[in-house]
């Protein structure tokens, strides 16, 4: 695993660690905030709850703990709770002994036992059925377990990462969810920002995945600041998993050299929001001057159109577009 790096240097530089056969990319303080947290986290064995909505990158975040843990070299077991149904799960999680059921013609080690001096992360945890709960709480006090259908305990070193995308306080509070698995779990919890919450990030988010997605020189290669913009108004419901599937359709269905407005599709298209600038509480001064730098250079056809309703010299607001890395996203068309 490649360790974090820059691609720029001052507060707003583009932090990026490779996790696997993926890159985390994050500019915005919210992400800065959680990559700081995942690793003071990875050093420990504590378990992490992830919080989040669906899409929102937990799946990799809890991979980014494994691999920056000196559990790196065992086994990331990721196992989705919801696609399997409780025995299945059950039987997945803990394995079976000959003869524990009608199919079960040989003994079966379970994910827990192949995941020993590794992890396992749990997405979904709150499908998990109630009758499987404390088994899994056996495993995480004690560190041990019986096959389906066994008397042996068996002991397993492994660390025990679970992810959410519903509120667990209101799955405890409706007797969906054990109270003192719930606690076990959440001794460390980290709540991961929805994407519209980090808008700063979706710029180079989807360059990203157009670099991984387009196949040698085939257009697109680039996205016009025109509908950059548009990106980073749209709402993004399904967070950083729809971007990449907008992104994959682009590559597909795009001829272009960059990727314009007239390319998006319709709901990304309507998102413009042209006359308002959006200043969340975190963003810092220099991301606030970037912003509105952004805002302004697609409101106006020309940089001198923009300097002056900015009240600022053209010299000058070439020299904070400079500042803020934005001539590479303005394209080589742009009027001056």
């Amino acid at each position: 695993m490649n360790g974090s790096r820059s691609m720029a240097s001052g507060k707003e530089e583009v932090s990026t660690l490779r996790v696997g056969a993926d890159d985390i990319l994050y500019r915005s303080a919210s992400m800065r905030s959680v990559m700081a947290t995942v690793n003071l986290i990875a050093q420990s064995d504590v378990s992490v709850l992830l919080l989040g909505e669906s899409g929102s990158g937990k799946e990799v975040i809890a991979r980014a703990v494994h691999e920056l843990s000196p559990r790196s070299e065992g086994m990331f077991v990721p196992i989705n709770c919801a696609s399997l149904s409780g025995d299945i799960l059950e039987n997945e999680l803990f394995g079976h002994e000959r003869g524990a059921f009608t199919s079960a013609d040989e003994q079966k080690r379970g994910l827990f036992e192949l995941a020993d001096a590794g992890t396992v992360f749990l997405d979904e945890i709150n499908e998990m059925g109630l009758h499987v709960q404390p088994k899994l709480l056996r495993v995480l006090e004690r560190r041990e377990f019986r096959r389906v259908g066994g008397t042996k305990k068996i002991k397993v070193d492994l660390r025990i990462i679970a992810a959410s995308n519903v509120d667990l306080d209101a799955e405890v509070r409706m007797r969906r969810f054990r109270e003192d698995l719930y606690y076990r779990l959440k001794v460390i919890t980290l709540v991961m920002p929805p994407l519209r919450d980090r808008r700063e990030d979706i710029p180079e988010l989807a360059r990203y995945f157009l670099r991984r997605l387009r196949k040698n020189d085939r257009r697109p290669a680039d996205f016009s600041e025109r509908a950059l913009g548009r990106l980073r108004n749209y709402a993004w419901p399904g967070n950083v998993r729809e971007l990449k599937n907008v992104v994959e359709s682009l590559v597909v269905m795009s001829s272009r050299e960059v990727v314009d407005v007239e390319d998006l599709p319709a709901s990304i298209r309507a998102s413009a929001t042209p006359s308002e600038i959006v200043i969340r509480v975190g963003m810092s001064m220099s991301e606030i001057e970037g912003e509105i730098l952004r805002r302004y250079l697609e409101a106006y056809p020309t940089k001198k159109a923009a300097a002056k309703a900015l009240g600022i010299g053209l010299r000058t607001l070439h020299a904070k577009v400079k500042q803020h890395r934005l001539n590479r996203s303005r394209g080589a068309g742009r009027r001056q």
